[in-house]
């Protein structure tokens, strides 16, 4: 049975991660607009409002970054700093409990300074109400006392830019988001500019890996840049020990063959729900909580994790009677398409 931790050990989830992980994701992490590969139009479009925040001396309006993890959203936050040349605090939704933590936050910033707060959906909703005003006014309100004597005082904040990212755009709500003058979503990786950034960080590593080597890795790696450096790596340590200490595309195959993962970026947890829905379902439509129950996974995870890949891949539809397998899982899977038996 797939048991929940699993997920904390998938190759190919953007989320996954361990310490040395995040240590070598920093060194790889672009510092500039010019390092920074993919997302062209989102980049167009920053270096204008950057260039136009410095030519007036103003800090930047503030910006909404939104899309599946580990396209970038923490790294382009970094970036925009370095190109503003101001400071940057980083936090999370979640770690901002109640209004005293973000005003400690906000009192701490310099002029121009800019405030990164990841996973911005998860923000309560009385932390939410003291943003408001700090957004559009750059200003706090806070009470002091209790009860009659309670009296409220205005604090003055510095200009200063709330840059927020989130997975889950849809989750905000709608005063939030109207306050944000820039709203970016991140797009999926093309093959060649993973390729690019394989070649980028193969270099900044000290890892050998020739141009296909690189193509094979990025073509496995869903669109993503975080799942990219990962498989890098792994396929370093297998051409390391089984072959000549150089990537090639035969050993980024055998390595990204030995992990599970396939021509389409799957692994074995991506397989094995396609096929429980199809030979235990008919391939859908099927409820979200019948198919957790069937894997032994949290419906959240699913909804999270898996289906989204493979919604974008074209091998999963969302219906509303359930989830359904389309005719390219089953062909992928060798399997004949229902109701096509008898055009044969």
């Amino acid at each position: 049975m797939l048991f929940q931790n699993e997920e904390e050990g998938r190759l190919v989830s953007p989320d996954f991660n361990n310490e040395s992980d995040h240590e070598t994701e920093l060194t790889l992490r672009p510092k500039t607009l010019d390092e920074y590969i993919g997302q062209v139009k989102i980049k167009e479009n920053l270096k204008i409002f950057i260039d136009a925040a410095v030519k007036r001396g103003e800090a930047l309006d503030h910006v909404l970054l939104y899309g599946p993890p580990g396209l970038g959203k923490t790294t382009l936050a970094g970036v925009i700093a370095n190109e503003m040349n101001v400071q940057i605090r980083i936090t999370s939704g979640p770690a901002i409990e109640k209004p005293g933590d973000l005003a400690a936050l906000l009192t701490n910033l310099n002029e121009g300074d800019i405030l990164f707060i990841d996973e911005i959906h998860r923000l309560s909703r009385s932390v939410e109400e003291v943003l408001y005003p700090a957004m559009e006014d750059f200003s706090l309100d806070i009470i002091i006392g209790k009860g009659p004597s309670a009296r409220s005082i205005r604090l003055d904040l510095p200009h200063f830019t709330l840059i927020g990212a989130t997975t889950r755009a849809g989750q905000l709500t709608a005063p939030l988001r109207d306050r944000f003058g820039c709203v970016f979503r991140l797009e999926l990786y093309t093959p060649e500019e993973l390729g690019t950034i394989v070649r980028r960080s193969a270099g900044i590593l000290g890892i050998a890996v020739d141009e296909e080597g690189a193509m094979e890795i990025a073509s496995r790696s869903r669109g993503t840049p975080r799942i990219a450096n990962r498989l890098l790596k792994r396929a370093r340590d297998f051409a390391e020990v089984m072959g000549e200490g150089i990537i090639t595309e035969k050993e980024a195959r055998r390595a990204l063959s030995r992990l599970e993962i396939d021509e389409y970026g799957l692994d074995s947890i991506d397989r094995r729900l396609l096929l429980t829905m199809i030979q235990n379902y008919n391939g859908g439509p099927v409820g979200l909580e019948t198919i957790a129950a069937a894997i032994g996974e949290e419906a959240v995870t699913i909804e999270d994790v898996y289906e989204p890949y493979l919604m974008q891949i074209g091998f999963l539809s969302r219906t509303p009677r359930g989830r359904m397998v389309t005719n390219a899982a089953y062909r992928y899977f060798d399997l004949p398409v229902p109701g096509q038996q008898t055009l044969l």
